[in-house]
């Protein structure tokens, strides 16, 4: 890497300062953005290759336009690094994704050059659609500029503003940001129309030679010059197979290199000045600038601290599998000995532990694109026809496609397998991410199966059992992150259907611990235990069915009840277990739910953010307490008084 002999990006707090700079100054400015991205990244982890890509095209955005006044919209927002950095935030950007730190996502709350928070994809478009409709109603003369990589361009939602964007002539710009790969190698339609596009060698001929082509024929060449533009328009439909940008109402231009800072500049001067819908085809190179990322853009799309040095990240010590992992094996295993099994995801096989599958079982697996609502159809069918499809997505992206697995799925009683990776509290990517709600808005479903592994040993067995299900959909919820490894204190009964588990018995206070939380659990019994308290913990294993037999039992031989969980408290665990309490008489033990609070969570470690919302053995401990307190005339004497923490007079441990 060049060594820094500048300091550009000192100067740079916005719009103003920036077009203070000659062009040899800001690719200067540029070498000094990518290293210092290079820096924080190899320090905090993120998105790295993304955002090497688009330094070029951030910088002329920003030059051109005012982001403190136009409105700039980046589709998905992890390669917003650059934008973040030149609006006012280049001395935070050390915090990226880090507790309580700079978002690795557009924020409003971090600055008015982000008038929108974007996480999940395909969305830029829509948005700028309407935010140009606001503007025109309000009689105001902003610009409004939607960035939408290619990866993006796979889900329906981009093409269903491009439609509208088009026929209500919006005053728009879209920049399709062409790297040429997302997480994973693009598929389908749009992906190949727009290969085309770029290696069409005829059409790039014609769009430069095509004027001194007709200079040189005799008697009709000079008129034809004056309809050069609709000539060279007609040539690029016919080489390209159809303008399907055009064809849509949009202005199209391109494809240009997006890493000539001067060109751009000089285009997105002149495309700013045209009326209506406007499409830029820019051509980018994911990972730009360093070595590594360039060669393997897919392992830098998301990293976790490395060396900068060499790339590598730092070996992990720990020999146990991670959840992903888990259920990548278990698959293949049951993959080799039932050819029914098929693989589905939505643009992410190398995140939902699938690329292995993909690899051994080509033809039994589909990639539908960043399309969640379609892998649960393509799903749905498959499963009608006698297959056993089992759709890998992560949970907070499967909150996209809620409508297919009621309308698709549950109404026909689909025998197919919703593996839901990143659930719960997933950490740094912060609050578009968090699987918070994906037992709330999966329980409430007929015919759905919900089930909760504590462990890789349980997710694989209980994988097992869904495959072989045959009643209707089932969903499987885990967590980012290595399972826990060695089984200490837990029994070795096998999983029964629609049945929980009793781990460890207690009189005083029972938990029902959903999940991995089972483990907080029993650390935090065993510290109640040497407090005097008899503390037990049971895993419910299914959310749906809920084991109310086994709940009820409980129940007759427990002082008091905690509900624990990874979910909001609005139609989760502890709720479902409230109502099936609520109904029972005489009164059942006092009960009270832990779980994810009203509102957004932000970013952090998974570690950080369980401590900080009480979900660690500690919290669950102290919930116990003041549950207990309640209930118990002069507590804490009946316990050795060793308490951590303070209890709130409401009872809510602090």
């Amino acid at each position: 890497m060049e060594t820094m002999t500048t300091n550009y990006l000192g100067r740079i707090e916005g719009h103003r300062d920036l077009i203070k700079l000659n062009i040899s100054q800001m690719q200067a400015l540029t070498r000094e953005i990518r290293q210092y991205i290079l820096k924080v990244v190899s320090q905090n982890g993120g998105h790295l290759a993304s955002n090497l890509g688009v330094v070029e095209l951030s910088v002329a955005l920003e030059y051109v336009f005012d982001t403190s006044v136009d409105r700039l919209i980046w589709d998905v927002g992890h390669q917003s690094y650059t934008h973040k950095i030149l609006t006012g935030r280049r001395d935070e950007f050390d915090s990226l994704r880090q507790f309580r730190g700079l978002s690795g996502f557009p924020k409003r709350v971090e600055s008015a050059c982000d008038p929108y928070d974007t996480g999940h994809s395909s969305t830029s478009i829509a948005a700028a659609v309407g935010f140009a409709k606001a503007r025109d109603l309000k009689g105001e003369k902003h610009k409004v500029i939607a960035v939408i990589g290619d990866g993006s361009m796979t889900g329906g939602e981009a093409y269903e503003a491009l439609n509208l964007a088009g026929g209500a002539s919006s005053d728009i710009l879209v920049i399709l940001n062409d790297n040429r790969m997302s997480i994973a190698p693009n598929i389908g339609g749009m992906s190949n129309y727009l290969n085309r596009i770029r290696t069409s060698r005829a059409y790039q001929m014609s769009k430069f030679n095509v004027r001194s082509f007709l200079a040189r024929v005799p008697v009709v060449g000079r008129p034809m010059i004056n309809g050069i533009e609709a000539i060279k328009e007609s040539l690029k439909y016919f080489m390209v197979n159809g303008l399907v940008f055009r064809e849509l109402g949009f202005n199209y231009y391109g494809p240009v290199d997006g890493h000539n800072l001067e060109n751009l500049i000089e285009i997105l001067k002149q495309v700013k000045e045209i009326r209506g819908p406007v499409l830029l085809h820019v051509l980018t190179e994911k990972g730009r600038g360093y070595t590594p990322a360039e060669d393997d853009a897919a392992m830098f799309h998301g990293i976790a601290p490395f060396d900068l040095s060499t790339g590598k990240t730092n070996p992990s010590a720990s020999r146990v599998p991670t959840y992903t992992q888990a259920f990548s094996q278990k698959l293949l295993e049951l993959a080799e000995k039932d050819e029914r099994i098929i693989a589905i995801t939505a643009a992410m096989p190398d995140g939902t532990g699938l690329e292995e599958f993909r690899q051994v079982y080509p033809k039994r697996f589909i990639d539908v694109g960043i399309a969640e609502q379609t892998a649960v159809t393509v799903g749905t069918a498959l499963a009608l026809e006698g297959l056993r499809p089992v759709v890998a997505v992560y949970s907070s992206f499967m909150q996209r496609a809620f409508d297919q697995l009621i309308q698709d799925a549950a109404i026909q009683k689909a025998p197919l397998v919703f593996a839901l990776d990143r659930s719960g509290i997933v950490g740094e990517d912060g609050p578009t991410h968090h699987g918070a709600f994906d037992l709330s808005y999966l329980s409430q479903i007929p015919n759905m199966t919900v089930m909760v592994p504590r462990d890789e040993r349980m997710l694989k067995e209980m994988l097992e059992a869904a495959v072989l299900y045959e009643e209707g959909p089932v969903a499987l919820r885990y967590p980012r992150g290595r399972g826990v490894g060695r089984l200490n204190y837990l029994v070795k009964e096998n999983l029964c259907w629609g049945k929980g588990q009793l781990l460890r018995p207690g009189q005083d206070v029972m938990i029902l611990a959903a999940g991995p939380l089972v483990y907080q659990a029993l650390t935090a019994a065993a510290y109640l235990e040497k407090e005097g308290w008899s503390a037990g913990v049971w895993d419910p294993c299914f959310i749906k069915p809920l084991d109310a037999k086994g709940i009820l039992e409980l129940a007759k031989s427990c002082r008091t009840i905690l509900t624990v969980e990874e979910n909001v408290a609005a139609g989760g665990f502890g709720s479902r277990v409230a109502a099936l309490l609520a109904e029972q008489k005489p009164p059942v033990p006092r009960l009270a739910c832990l779980s994810l609070p009203d509102t957004f969570v932000e970013q952090g470690s998974q570690q950080q953010l369980l401590q900080e919302l009480g979900l660690d053995a500690q919290g669950i401990r102290r919930a116990c307490q003041s549950l207990l307190r309640q209930t118990t005339p002069g507590f804490p004497e009946k316990g050795s008084g060793k308490r951590n923490g303070r209890i709130s007079d409401d009872g809510e441990g602090k």
